[in-house]
């Protein structure tokens, strides 16, 4: 395709996968303060949330919709940026580090909304797939940093 740089649109995708790896660094500080928590054992970091447990659960959600929201730009990204510079998909291992990636957050997601009395699957379900996601962020950044490379002069 003869098309214009697309420079802007790699460093919007460097930007959301920094912010992604920082929502996931909070998500796992968030998550481990409910963990605390649940378990009576509230940490001291506690005290700046003055609806106690409640304002953690919010924060963690909202850091949780943040992170799906930037892997899906990433994605969007990806793809009209690989297609837009080669006309095909599948350049790299970076495809499939990526849709793992999409895949884990999205599990991830959907297992978060079903944590409660009644399913307890969801939790383990939840922490499992969050360290695996760990992996597959590191992957993805590795793959990622060869593919920057094929983009820069």
């Amino acid at each position: 395709m003869n098309l214009p740089s697309f420079l802007w649109l790699w460093k919007i995708a460097a930007w959301s996968m920094g912010l992604a790896l920082l929502a996931y660094v909070m998500l796992a500080v968030s998550g481990f303060w409910l963990l605390r928590a649940r378990t009576s054992h509230p940490l001291p970091g506690m005290a700046l949330f003055p609806q106690g447990i409640r304002g953690v659960r919010s924060l963690h959600y909202t850091l949780g919709l943040s992170m799906v929201s930037l892997v899906l730009l990433l994605l969007a990204i990806g793809v009209v940026g690989t297609l837009g510079h080669f006309g095909t998909l599948g350049q790299s291992s970076h495809l499939v580090a990526g849709l793992m990636v999409v895949v884990l957050v999205l599990l991830s997601a959907f297992s978060a909304t079903q944590i409660g009395m009644r399913k307890p699957w969801a939790r383990p379900l939840h922490v499992g797939v969050n360290i695996l996601l760990f992996m597959g962020f590191a992957w993805v950044s590795w793959t990622g940093w060869s593919v920057v490379q094929k983009y820069l002069p």
